[in-house]
């Protein structure tokens, strides 16, 4: 029970596939796999699932292609992830967390892709346009972060969420947190709130997680963010706003990539556009594409669906195969077409 009189044990129960809770519950030597360029949700939610495997009796491994940013370095657990496997140990399950394909993991899939081949796979996502395929898939559209899913694993599985002293129970929190905007967005739903409730009477420090994610920034960022923001544009009839982050503006302010995160929630605050996009540079002559779209109007994963992405109707993604000049005009005129079918 959280501290409203929720039973979690109950929404859990409703809420688990039992071939998911079966197979952790059989698996002896997992590897959790986050998708490429991390968040919080997809950090917290492979921490998470390491935790309750190792609760359980077995072994995991936590693999993510890229390095952890330094904004979530405060959280137990990060110091685990690896970019490779580990030498010599046998894999029974491969989980993958917050993505549901190998296209979504990064070059650790193009170095070892017997690990996609040869394992039983397991999917734990939340994003709408993933669709489970795996016979203890879980896939919850509903859900408004994949750390919320696992929390209710974890329940189901009999783990208590003051697990690692409050380590499982900080890190699930931060994944909400981090994708609903500490409940600020619209996916809030009350088992969210539920869920949450739970992980705060477990330990997670809720306010610290908050301020850590939003409202913490080193000057690095702060003038990557500037330069961002000064380039600013939007349609002439102002439904649609974006900006580009070119990799010069890495350079010269000596950011990271990683600094970019909250960018675009700041576009996504503007009065007028009902859609905000952010366009990022890539090295190969790509671009990636960040979405986010006012409740009621565009559906982020129509706009993304384009250029083979996807998310959520509110928040969405895509890797564009076109240099960052192009892929701002195509995008623009896209969004600006969707923009401007919306009747409110």
């Amino acid at each position: 029970m959280t501290g409203d009189g929720v039973d979690l044990a109950a929404l859990a129960v409703e809420a688990v596939p039992g071939a998911l809770a079966e197979r952790l519950r059989g698996a002896r030597s997992v590897i959790a796999v986050s998708h490429e360029n991390p968040d919080a949700d997809t950090i917290g939610a492979v921490i998470g699932i390491c935790m309750l495997v190792e609760a359980l009796g077995g072994r995991a491994t936590a693999l993510c292609s890229d390095p952890v940013p330094p904004l979530y370095s405060f959280l137990d657990g990060v110091e685990r992830f690896r970019r490779d496997p580990e030498p010599g140990v046998a894999y029974d399950l491969l989980i993958l967390a917050d993505c549901a394909s190998a296209e979504r993991v990064g070059d650790v899939a193009t170095r070892h892709p017997e690990l996609f081949t040869d394992l039983p796979v397991v999917v734990i996502d939340h994003h709408a346009s993933n669709s489970g395929v795996h016979e203890a898939d879980w896939v919850d559209p509903g859900a408004a972060a994949t750390c919320e899913l696992v929390t209710l694993l974890a329940v189901r599985l009999g783990i208590p969420l003051t697990a690692g002293g409050g380590a499982l129970a900080a890190a699930l929190m931060a994944g909400v947190v981090m994708d609903t905007a500490t409940f600020a967005h619209p996916n809030a739903t009350p088992r969210t709130l539920a869920v949450s409730a739970g992980l705060v009477g477990a330990g997670a420090p809720l306010s610290d997680i908050s301020r850590r994610l939003y409202r913490t920034k080193p000057d690095t960022q702060l003038r990557l963010f500037g330069r961002v923001l000064d380039r600013l544009e939007t349609t002439a009839d102002r439904l649609v706003i974006w900006s580009t982050l070119r990799q010069v503006d890495l350079v010269e302010t000596g950011a990271i990539g990683a600094h970019s995160e909250g960018l675009i929630d700041l576009l996504a605050q503007s009065e007028s556009a009902e859609v905000a996009m952010l366009l990022k540079e890539g090295m190969d002559g790509t671009t990636r594409l960040s979405v986010r779209t006012k409740p009621g109007g565009v559906d982020a994963t129509a706009l993304c669906a384009a250029w083979g992405g996807g998310g959520h109707t509110r928040a969405a993604g895509a890797t564009i195969p076109l240099p960052l000049g192009e892929a701002a005009a195509a995008t623009r005129d896209a969004a600006h077409r969707l923009a401007s079918a919306v009747r409110r």
